[in-house]
């Protein structure tokens, strides 16, 4: 039952009534039959309700706001206070006609009549007898029309069914007023003292929570049995929700302690900000569903979403996992399942921005468009896992920028640099507080494609720790067969990363395990020649660095000879980043004398470079002279570039023993002693006697020995210094020379070939001494990066002596016996 006018008129506001006005009573049996008695005119004014239904002999307050309704009333109340109400078919409706209201209603008597300060005026209504219209006769200035009394079958005195209905009806009342914390206990005296069998049940039927409708369909029943009948179910059911209501909150109730008050008094807070113009969690989760709408799931991902967003409607919005579930489902809709950016496969214009944004590397954007060419042919195809390796400041990250420009797709850059954490790659488990998805789901989410260009940096820097080992994490990442079913482990569903177009960069390969680096294709990326960072910093560097400063080419150039004197003087590395940061140098020298309208040369010279820089720090590496015995110039590659480097070797009295000085790493020393041994055991070859190397020690020493050292390529040179000490014989001029060296005399290959030819060139070097098998590499580098040097390809140790030694005899030679 519903709270409203459960009591009699005392519970209306009917304070602002004249100090002398009587209360209104309960209907009584003799009031009944005294109204029953009274005829019905033929015809009345009509005034519609909205949301409420009148029963006979019930008294309720009216409030009336349409102009037609408040001129119905005071005309009606000047008059004799009879009048017509009906319900509205539909409340929305601000001014009903004939066919918008219900034909059968009650007629009222105008008890009291109220007028509000906001213009509107209270009514109190009571209602007297049923009617039916026949005729609607005006609708302006209000409604009018003839009307017929129903007649109400009533059931005998003697009808003990009907008295027992009539009783059930007044007992579940007051059991209803007892469940409900709604109603004041003080409305069971009202029930108790009405003695008319049918106003308790008019009464009873206008104070129910029942829809207009429900009420409506009461009123027309004409056989009051059959409406104590239908009342008596509502109430049932009305009471059986109250009591099961009533039950769920006994099961759940439990005391609040200080924190929960404090938890219950910010959700009143939420609930008020909501009000005043939040979103609900309701709305929220209804929100969610639109959206899901609109995403291209397959028929397996929108049934774990329904099942998940379910779940979060059962949850309690109080809750800490309600927060946790909203995240993912957040998650869920973000990210792009099967939205996929169109590629763009003119081969011509992703050469041509390949080019513009990256001098030289011609190899490696060979390889790219042929990559873009298979996908462009097969369309279909896996997209393949390129991984580019080379010093810094080549290129490598920025190559991956310019491949997702020229094929019109997203570009994700994640840097992998010192991870150690698997749960960074494949996310945490949502039940852990602060879970969140691995960087992979993550930057898709970012991308809003799922066939983003893909960089994940420095692959070669991941590291392991108690934690897991990320390298292992990206072993299905990086498979082509398995990544269209990657699991994340906050997502807890496969995604599917087969068309993202994944290039990995490292510096290092040998710092990749085996299993990671067999699923890539890896392209190497060699240094830059001096002419190639002159063009790079003519093109590229110097105008981003006098934009960068707030300069154009008016403020100041610098010339192609004075970039070259930069590189040359100043940076020694594989890359550009150092040359970058030189430009900007001098730059910002002129950006202060522009700013402080100081004079400055626009034209950077040399005597500028020197007073900007200082003098210069890296002078070019020259071959050392020949004059010496044991002095060979030998080949090596560092992870900035090639570089010379020189292998000294000296006798002195002793007993055959070999010290290694220089910093030098377990293979270069083993070079070392496989390089004496077998010149011990192949005397007679180089005219020498086994006893009188055994009567000597020998230091080995490699200079710029704070540099550590290592590797097999300097075998050769090793080999060549020490038959050098023992014959005193000189070592040709301008040759240099790289190789691996065994005990069986052979001489094998060694990487990083261009850049140690580069730094050849640099010193000055005519000659080279190779092993044949790098005539390829030779034959791979552009002509005229080798023009000028002539190769000498051998196959056996024997073979770099005839080549690198001479007849001659150094200065001051010593007699060895």
């Amino acid at each position: 039952m519903s709270n409203h006018n459960i009591l009699t008129l005392d519970s209306l506001s009917l304070q602002e009534f004249d100090e002398q006005t009587d209360l209104i009573p309960l209907l009584t049996p003799e009031d009944e039959e005294e109204m029953n008695k009274e005829e019905l005119p033929n015809s009345l004014p009509i005034l519609p309700l909205r949301n409420t239904v009148l029963f006979p002999g019930v008294v309720i307050p009216i409030t009336a706001g349409r102009d037609k309704s408040i001129k119905l009333i005071n005309d009606a109340n000047a008059g004799n206070k009879i009048i017509g109400v009906v319900a509205q078919k539909n409340e929305d409706d601000e001014d009903p006609t004939k066919n918008d209201i219900h034909t059968v209603g009650t007629v009222a008597q105008i008890l009291r009549v109220l007028k509000m300060p906001d213009g509107n005026i209270t009514v109190i209504l009571q209602g007297k007898k049923r009617f039916e219209i026949n005729e609607v006769t005006a609708e302006s200035p209000y409604l009018k029309a003839t009307i017929k009394e129903v007649e109400e079958k009533r059931p005998t005195k003697k009808d003990t069914e009907f008295q027992a209905i009539v009783d059930s009806i007044r007992e579940l009342a007051i059991e209803i007023i007892k469940e409900s914390p709604n109603i004041p206990t003080e409305a069971t005296f009202a029930i108790k003292n009405i003695e008319s069998q049918s106003f308790l049940i008019n009464f009873v039927s206008s104070n129910m929570n029942l829809t207009v409708k429900e009420k409506q369909d009461l009123l027309m029943i004409n056989i009051l049995k059959e409406r104590a009948l239908e009342t008596l179910r509502y109430m049932n059911v009305e009471l059986q929700k109250l009591e099961l209501k009533n039950d769920i909150q006994s099961k759940v109730r439990f005391d609040l302690d200080q924190q929960q008050r404090e938890y219950f008094l910010q959700q009143q807070m939420k609930t008020i900000q909501e009000e005043l113009g939040g979103v609900s969690y309701e709305q929220e989760i209804e929100e969610m569903r639109i959206k899901s709408k609109t995403k291209t799931w397959d028929e397996k991902t929108a049934k774990h979403f329904e099942k998940e967003i379910s779940k979060m409607q059962r949850m309690n919005p109080q809750a800490p996992d309600f927060g946790i579930q909203r995240n993912y489902l957040e998650l869920f809709l973000e990210l792009p399942w099967n939205h996929f950016s169109k590629d763009n496969f003119d081969l011509k214009r992703a050469q041509k921005i390949l080019d513009r944004d990256h001098f030289g590397l011609e190899d490696v954007k060979k390889r790219i468009i042929e990559h873009l060419a298979v996908l462009k042919l097969r369309n279909d195809m896996k997209s393949p896992i390129i991984c580019l390796t080379g010093p810094p400041g080549v290129g490598k990250t920025s190559i991956g920028k310019s491949i997702a420009e020229a094929l019109g797709r997203e570009y994700v850059r994640v840097s992998l640099g010192g991870l150690r954490d698997e749960a960074e790659i494949r996310g945490h488990r949502k039940t852990y507080i602060g879970a969140m998805p691995g960087r992979i789901i993550q930057s898709l989410k970012k991308a809003g494609t799922s066939n983003p260009v893909f960089v994940l940096d420095e692959i070669d820097k991941l590291s392991n720790s108690h934690q897991g080992d990320p390298s292992s994490a990206l072993l299905e990442v990086l498979d082509p067969e398995q990544n269209s079913e990657f699991y994340d482990n906050f997502l807890e569903m496969g995604y599917d990363l087969s068309k993202v177009m994944f290039i990995a960069t490292s510096n290092n390969m040998s710092a990749i395990q085996p299993a990671l680096k067999d699923r890539m294709e890896v392209i190497k990326m060699t240094g830059y020649t001096i002419e190639e960072k002159t063009e790079i910093a003519r093109q590229h560097l110097l105008p981003k660095q006098l934009k960068e400063h707030g300069l154009t080419t008016k403020d100041l150039t610098i010339g192609k000879r004075q970039l070259e004197k930069i590189v040359e003087g100043y940076t020694r590395e594989s890359g550009v980043r150092s040359l970058e940061a030189k430009i900007a140098q001098v730059i910002r020298n002129a950006a202060k004398s522009v700013a402080m309208e100081e004079e400055y040369n626009k034209k950077v010279t040399d005597e500028d470079i020197v007073t900007i820089l200082g003098a210069p720090k890296l002078a070019r590496d020259k071959s050392e002279s020949n004059d010496v015995a044991g002095v060979v110039t030998g080949l090596a590659w560092t992870s900035v570039g090639g570089d010379i480097l020189f292998i000294e070797s000296l006798i002195s009295a002793g007993k055959g023993t070999l010290t290694l000085t220089g910093n030098l790493g377990t293979v270069m020393k083993e070079s070392a002693t496989i390089a004496l041994e077998y010149i011990k055991a192949n005397a007679e070859i180089f005219g020498l006697d086994p006893e009188m190397i055994a009567k000597y020690n020998i230091h080995l020493h490699v200079p710029e020995g704070a540099t550590p050292k290592d590797g097999p390529s300097a075998g050769i040179a090793m080999l060549t210094s020490l038959v050098s000490l023992f014959t005193q014989k000189k070592v040709k001029k301008n040759l240099a020379m790289t190789g691996e060296i065994t005990l069986r005399g052979k001489v094998l290959p060694v990487g990083g070939i261009k850049e140690k030819i580069l730094a050849a060139k640099r010193a000055n070097i005519k000659e080279i001494i190779l092993c044949h098998e790098n005539k390829s590499d030779i034959d791979e580098i552009k002509p005229e990066y080798i023009d000028g040097l002539t190769f000498h390809y051998v196959k056996e140790m024997s073979e770099v002596i005839d080549f690198a030694l001479t007849n001659q005899k150094v200065k001051n030679a010593k007699t060895l016996k």
